[in-house]
């Protein structure tokens, strides 16, 4: 079975454009341009692959615009939400989430940093340290943009607060969300990922992942498969093979794929 796959840079990331000043990211927006690119292609109904925030947004399209979405992979993601233990700081995010933007866009009026490409790989090493130097090198193939002196980071620094483009939600509106969904989900989740590093709590991560692993299966049943891999965050750059297989079986058939630890 032939499949034609797409990828696409959301707003702000890779070669696409920057939001313009005064105009935060939302995790909507992403959904927006999914559906746009869909119509541009004159898809009615497909796929949807993602990876981390990816998955997120891709989970989140698939609720909104559930008739489109046949099949949906959450590699080493997960819809995101507000747990209880968090709501006292959902104003202290929204306004952190405001003040952050307008200090940002404050230091954007001067030029981009210009580096040398040793500098710019090891900057993002130190920053993403699972990701591994060949991998961190093809990432900024498309991240980065080549200038006489050097290269420039091409993503707005404006996404460099996570709370600025996640939509959080509560466990309640998880569970409806999710009774929206109509496609078949196949979850694979990373050993050594996500949950693994990223917040300081860990056990909470962990407690909110498990808990939307409960309300996927309790609420998809047989359309929702859960699947680990060995490997961390980036295992599907790093140890393509791990997951190649699974999501191959998952899109060629109906039937439950096995893990491959």
């Amino acid at each position: 079975m032939a499949f034609y796959y797409v990828a696409m840079d959301f707003g702000g990331h890779g070669l696409s454009s920057h939001h313009h000043p005064g105009f935060p990211y939302h995790q909507q927006d992403y959904v927006n341009e999914v559906l746009r690119v869909a119509a541009a292609l004159k898809w009615k109904r497909f796929s949807l692959l993602g990876h981390s925030f990816g998955g997120t947004v891709g989970s989140m399209f698939s609720y909104i615009f559930p008739e489109m979405v046949d099949k949906l992979i959450l590699l080493d993601s997960s819809p995101f939400f507000l747990d209880a233990p968090e709501m006292n700081n959902l104003l202290v995010y929204r306004r952190r989430r405001i003040e952050h933007v307008l200090q940002v866009e404050a230091k954007q009026q001067k030029p981009r940093n210009v580096v040398s490409p040793e500098d710019m790989l090891q900057s993002f090493l130190k920053n993403n340290f699972k990701v591994g130097e060949e991998c961190g090198k093809l990432l900024l193939e498309r991240g980065t943009t080549k200038v006489a002196e050097g290269v420039m980071l091409n993503r707005d620094r404006r996404l460099g607060l996570t709370e600025n483009h996640i939509e959080l939600v509560s466990k309640n509106q998880l569970e409806y969300f999710c009774m929206k969904m109509q496609a078949r989900v196949l979850h694979i989740k990373a050993t050594e990922g996500y949950v693994s590093y990223g917040r300081e709590n860990q056990d909470e991560i962990r407690d909110s992942l498990q808990f939307v692993q409960r309300v996927l299966k309790s609420t998809l049943k047989e359309r929702y498969q859960y699947v680990e891999v060995t490997g961390n965050h980036y295992v599907h750059m790093q140890e393509p093979q791990r997951v190649a297989g699974i999501i191959s079986d998952f899109l060629e058939s109906n039937r439950v794929v096995q893990a491959h630890l």
